[in-house]
């Protein structure tokens, strides 16, 4: 894709996704590195409720958002994470960590039984094992549900169920200001009256300690 230099050239670009956005989406998308290019950009019955996009192509979305980064830019910055509390150190991720990562993350879902086309609940704080886990679910086909780390137990539940997740992934805590949130205990409430879960995985204090829940 074409790095947007000015406002103005944000503004044309908009205005052609608008106006063509078969031909647009499609010329972004000869960036991408696909397993097989699509047959049709975009088809769609409103009537239906069913729009489909790239119809037939073949890709892993993580391969385009890290791979291709990593022989000119494996050292650069693809992460900067700021923490809570402004006195801790914030954290760089260059892509050739990302990567590391996302690797060894969609290998614990892997141990974990977790299958293309199984859902995966992310009740998580902004970390970047949340980034991690994410792009682990899209490398192996899984289906992510990132809940919002400060709604209920019930709201959680009720999330939980409807996507029918077989996994859940969240922290021991996390930070809100001043506040601290046991973030597992809010789960142990919400898979009592979930009973598709399988499995909670716990991300504890720090990038590389790992807890499973079984």
């Amino acid at each position: 894709m074409n790095k947007i230099n000015s406002f103005q050239e944000y503004l044309n670009a908009y205005e052609d996704s608008i106006s063509n956005p078969e031909s647009f989406w499609d010329n972004q998308a000869k960036d991408f590195s696909w397993y097989k290019r699509h047959d049709e950009v975009l088809s769609w019955d409103f009537k239906n409720y069913k729009v489909n996009w790239f119809s037939g192509g073949k890709l892993n979305i993580t391969e385009n958002c890290l791979e291709r980064h990593l022989r000119l830019k494996g050292d650069h910055a693809a992460i900067i994470w700021e923490p809570n509390d402004a006195k801790d150190e914030s954290k760089i991720i260059s892509y050739n960590q990302l990567f590391s990562k996302v690797c060894e993350f969609s290998n614990i879902l892997l141990n974990n039984n977790v299958k293309k086309g199984d859902r995966v609940c992310l009740y998580m704080p902004m970390i970047p094992e949340l980034v991690f886990f994410v792009l682990a679910c899209a490398r192996i086909g899984a289906i992510h549900s990132v809940v919002f780390a400060g709604f209920s137990a019930k709201s959680l539940s009720e999330r939980i169920n409807d996507s029918e997740c077989k996994i859940v992934i969240t922290s021991d805590f996390s930070y809100r200001g001043n506040k601290v949130i046991n973030l597992k205990s809010i789960v142990d409430k919400a898979i009592e009256t979930s009973s598709c879960v399988e499995k909670v995985i716990i991300v504890k204090t720090g990038l590389d300690n790992i807890k499973i829940n079984k």
